[in-house]
């Protein structure tokens, strides 16, 4: 049984804003759908137990807007940025699952799926240590979905992610317990998944991968490990603990976004990573630490963020779609 449905949807969540934002309060609406068209279809393996069609609306940098006013948009549209990301996402139904078999070989994972400009291709979304429910990670992966993809995050820590009220002097005991062999079993689980049961059933056959932070670093790992180079792109945000070492052992072309004042992901690696790897592109960002892209802290990180999803579309774009 290559997968069984698990628990009901979860709904994706509104981004954090910063105390110096002076944005109005986002909001959300949800309501079971009843009759949502499906442009890609499930193996038959697995299950959804429950559909959402949700209105989410944002002031900001940027927003969504999901049943009522709706628009029909090309993926030429939004490949080439004439349409905003209101216009862009009509709907996006999220589904939990549990893929693999066996309580020690399962992972759990949540499918984003585009619906009405649906590609076709999908995305391996590699979270960082907050884990595959972080509001910050399924808000970016909610918006990549926007764009026509089908998104996969995978729990890669097993129902146990680093929380932020824990004390930091317990985290390296913490990723201690993160066993290398068993995280990157998990992975390939959920790329075989992938390819052999929903992309069979897809007009695309391609398989894109993104990564932030702690699964940045597992990208790198992944992508020397793609032999039959089932990836056709990567794009890393901010890897930690990337071995520089694995580039010449990267096929697929990696978009690596970081910022120069990370500590975590020293400059210096991914200049490395770029050189080694064959296509490989770094796009560096003065000023910005850790996190800007997904957890944007300032007005300075929020345009940054922005540019970075720019680039990150376009090379899935280019690398996935043309």
């Amino acid at each position: 049984m290559a997968a069984t449905a698990a628990a009901a949807a979860v709904r994706p969540s509104l981004p954090r804003t910063s105390p110096r934002r002076e944005r109005s309060t986002s909001c959300c609406s949800f309501a079971p759908a009843t009759s949502a068209p499906r442009s890609t279809c499930l193996p038959s393996s697995v299950i959804p137990v429950q559909r959402w069609r949700c209105t989410v609306t944002h002031t900001g940098t940027w927003s969504r807007r999901l049943h009522g006013p709706r628009w029909r948009c090309t993926q030429a549209q939004v490949a080439s940025g004439t349409v905003d990301d209101d216009e862009a996402c009509e709907l996006v139904r999220g589904t939990d699952l549990v893929i693999g078999q066996g309580d020690d070989e399962s992972v759990r994972a949540y499918l984003l799926e585009a619906v009405k400009n649906n590609n076709g291709t999908c995305v391996l979304f590699l979270p960082d240590v907050f884990g595959f429910e972080d509001s910050a990670t399924r808000d970016f992966a909610y918006r990549i979905a926007c764009h026509g993809y089908n998104v996969l995050v995978p729990d890669l820590f097993r129902g146990n992610p680093w929380k932020k009220s824990l004390p930091m002097d317990g985290f390296q005991a913490w990723l201690a317990e993160q066993a290398p062999e068993r995280v990157s079993g998990d992975i390939e689980t959920c790329r075989k998944w992938l390819v052999d049961d929903f992309l069979a059933a897809a007009p695309s056959k391609k398989l894109g991968v993104v990564g932030f932070c702690y699964g940045g670093g597992r990208l790198v790992e992944t992508l020397a490990r793609d032999a039959d180079s089932c990836f056709s792109a990567g794009v890393c945000f901010y890897g930690s603990r990337m071995d520089a070492s694995l580039g010449a052992q990267i096929a697929a072309p990696v978009l690596f976004v970081c910022g120069d004042g990370d500590p975590l992901c020293p400059v210096e690696t991914v200049r490395e990573l770029e050189r080694r790897a064959r296509g490989a592109k770094a796009a560096v960002y003065a000023g910005r630490g850790h996190g800007f892209a997904h957890r944007p802290e300032s007005l300075e990180d929020d345009g940054d963020a922005e540019d970075a999803f720019a680039k990150m579309k376009s090379w899935l774009h280019d690398h996935l779609l043309a």
